[in-house]
């Protein structure tokens, strides 16, 4: 059975004529007086009788009254999929990385769900290394993080370098200085991330070329950084946009130079890039969206 006479019957009874069902559809009439003609040989029995007007047989009000449920799934189907194709619903796995997840992401997802309602969104919050693995095992259809360092399958595109700033605590004797330099930190407690993150990495190797020791006290949050400094454990090195209003009691700082720099970017597989769908929509969403704000 055609899916299309289906309808054509449907559309029959609701409009009370061949030749007005024809005209919503758009048909000449022949085309759905055919329709009909192969609809019930292939069912075997006649469905409606015809005269001046139409009337259902008994087996044409069987009929009608038992497929309605069919042929409105199958219409929601086709909407389903229509949507789907072009990128106006569908459910995308986003990961991401802090501070974005918390300070950038939240406000750019709500604006993006306000023009595609129907459009589904995960969002898993974890280190750049951990989000690599899961965009490689197909578990995430891309994420939002640092430049990764394994799987040459792996698709990076920056967006912005993420500028970190200095916070120390407001009787610290480096409040006095305006932009300080790594060098300035020897001597003091530094509050660092764990050891897999990215932005320690990179700060440890920053020291390391600058050969500069230092007594560390690791804290596995990058968002919790700035609540240590606070209680006078030590000083940090944090993303600028977590300090842009510092918590009472500390005080943010310039850091000369630009060697504590990450690119920040989109990460996905080689074979995923350029996205489709829904997935291309919201690429291109947070491509503007993180660019603007990275630039403000």
């Amino acid at each position: 059975m055609d899916f299309k006479q289906l309808i054509t019957f449907h559309r029959i009874v609701q409009a009370g004529s061949f030749n007005r069902a024809a005209q919503e559809m758009n048909y000449v009439q022949s085309t759905v007086t055919m329709q009909i003609q192969k609809l019930e040989a292939e069912l075997g029995i006649q469905l409606i009788e015809r005269g001046k007007g139409i009337r259902l047989t008994e087996a044409g009000r069987l009929f009608y009254s038992q497929s309605r449920d069919i042929v409105k799934n199958m219409e929601q189907l086709q909407s389903n999929l229509s949507d789907l194709k072009n990128g106006e619903s569908g459910h995308i796995r986003l990961g991401v990385t802090e501070p974005t997840a918390s300070y950038r992401l939240p406000g750019i997802l709500k604006d993006f769900m306000v023009s595609f309602p129907k459009v589904k969104i995960s969002v898993e919050v974890s280190s750049t290394p951990h989000l690599s693995e899961q965009v490689l095992r197909g578990e995430l259809d891309f994420a939002l993080c640092t430049a990764p360092s394994l799987g040459s399958e792996l698709y990076f595109e920056p967006l912005f370098n993420e500028e970190f700033v200095v916070l120390v605590p407001e009787d610290h004797p480096l409040v006095h200085k305006t932009i300080i330099d790594l060098k300035d930190l020897q001597g003091h407690r530094l509050l660092i991330t764990a050891a897999t993150c990215p932005y320690r990495r990179k700060l440890e190797m920053a020291l390391h070329e600058e050969n500069i020791t230092l007594d560390t006290m690791e804290i596995g949050s990058m968002t919790a950084l700035k609540f240590y400094v606070e209680s006078g454990l030590g000083i940090a090195l944090v993303p600028g946009i977590t300090v842009a209003s510092v918590s009472k009691g500390t005080i943010a700082r310039a850091i000369s130079g630009h060697l504590v720099e990450m690119a920040f970017g989109i990460l996905c597989t080689e074979s995923a890039y350029p996205f489709q769908l829904a997935s291309q929509k919201l690429y291109q969403h947070l491509k503007h969206a993180l660019t603007a704000t990275s630039s403000n």
